[in-house]
């Protein structure tokens, strides 16, 4: 059989502060043991490799907690490393997260020179005012500066994080925002809601937020202005300029392969038999550094044919272009008759079209990709 692509992720979990939405496995930091942090990646490396022997890694990404604390020194160490131990494709796209506080942007010439090539930048907002709200600890003018910097340090590719439907934000701010990014030109844009999870600050004593009719107004504006400076949406949150989408996301989407090392990473294999494999490690960076081989490993299963029909449906359906019948036969294993009768009650409702092997929502379905996408949980399909 032939296995999908294969992705790298690797999680750095300390950051200068956690925000009050976030529900990622990061923890605030006196002192960042890089040194030793970095031997752990690798030795879960190392335990990881037997699962993907032979196979080649297409694109890598790090993320946090806030990657960019840690110096270029160490990210150098760790890209040489993973370089040591599995093969990278010629062209390897390997993205950082990165803050836009002083103290990060003066490391982006270090981790352009260790090998990253792609810059993700965490701005939230270019609004003092909402920043603060957020929790965040750099303001406006570090931001439009840490984007400056990144072009002058020969990032050729960057991505700038917004949110939308912040407290207190009207239309006419998330609009600032937006035409704030467009005009630093990144070729890539990621644009998502603020939504309150648990485990968070935020959900604990929940904000005022924009009310439905606010958001509705917010999501239309700013997409009628993206599009008009050619960012192209291609999934629900993810818009780009030519062909600069994200590799490495986009394989998420596809169901492709990635494995996962750091605290609390998560992993995805397809094996040599066709059963696709769910791993993930050690939350807590104490336990996590002190592991050694499978200690690693905190949980680990293979997928119920159900499962896969669910999870892939999860992924691909956030595409605009959707899926063809190809990839999912591939890419689970299962029969698209399993499906068909479920795709066609979505066309029927508008929320999907099927037109010849392509499968994909409509903009309604986008508006209620919930809605979408529980139709194919087990339990939806036993009802049907």
């Amino acid at each position: 059989m032939t296995l999908p692509p294969l992705a790298l992720y690797i999680h750095l979990p300390w950051c200068e502060r956690k925000c009050p939405y976030c529900d990622f496995n990061s923890h605030e930091f006196v002192a960042l043991p890089e040194d030793a942090y970095i031997d752990a990646l690798l030795r879960d490396l190392e335990a990881d490799l037997p699962l993907v022997a032979g196979r080649t890694v297409t694109t890598l990404f790090i993320g946090g907690g806030t990657p960019s604390l840690f110096f270029g020194a160490a990210i150098r160490r760790l890209l040489a490393g993973v370089a040591a131990r599995i093969e990278l494709a010629p062209d390897v796209e390997a993205t950082m997260e990165a803050n836009p506080g002083s103290v990060e942007a003066g490391r982006f010439a270090a981790f352009r020179a260790a090998g990253i090539n792609r810059l993700s930048l965490g701005i939230q907002s270019f609004s003092d005012a909402h920043l603060a709200a957020l929790g965040r600890i750099h303001d406006a003018d570090q931001a439009h500066r840490a984007v400056e910097v990144a072009r002058a340090t020969g990032f050729d590719s960057i991505n700038l994080d917004l949110m939308h439907g912040l407290p207190g934000q009207g239309e006419d701010d998330a609009a600032a925002d937006l035409a704030a990014a467009i005009a630093h030109a990144p070729q890539h844009i990621s644009w998502y809601q603020l939504t309150i999870e648990p485990n968070t600050a935020f959900f604990k004593r929940p904000p005022a937020l924009p009310v439905e009719d606010a958001l509705a107004g917010i999501q239309a504006r700013g997409e009628q202005l993206l599009a008009d400076n050619d960012y192209a949406q291609y999934e629900v949150s993810a818009y780009a300029r030519g062909n600069a989408q994200c590799r490495h996301n986009l394989n998420y989407w596809r169901f492709g392969d990635y494995l996962g090392i750091g605290a609390g990473a998560h992993g995805k294999l397809t094996l040599g038999s066709g059963e696709v494999r769910r791993y993930h490690k050690r939350r807590q960076p104490p336990q996590y550094l002190a592991a050694a081989g499978n200690e690693f490993r905190a949980g680990d299963r293979l997928l119920a044919p159900d499962d896969l029909v669910a999870e892939f449906m999860l992924n691909a359906l956030r595409l605009n272009a959707g899926f063809d019948t190809a990839l999912f036969a591939a890419r689970t294993g299962c029969d698209f008759d399993d499906v068909a009768h479920t795709i066609e009650n979505l066309c029927a409702r508008e929320l999907l079209e099927w037109q010849g092997d392509s499968v994909r929502t409509t903009q309604l379905g986008r508006a209620f990709l919930n809605d979408v996408l529980m139709a194919f949980l087990p339990a939806q399909e036993a009802v049907e």
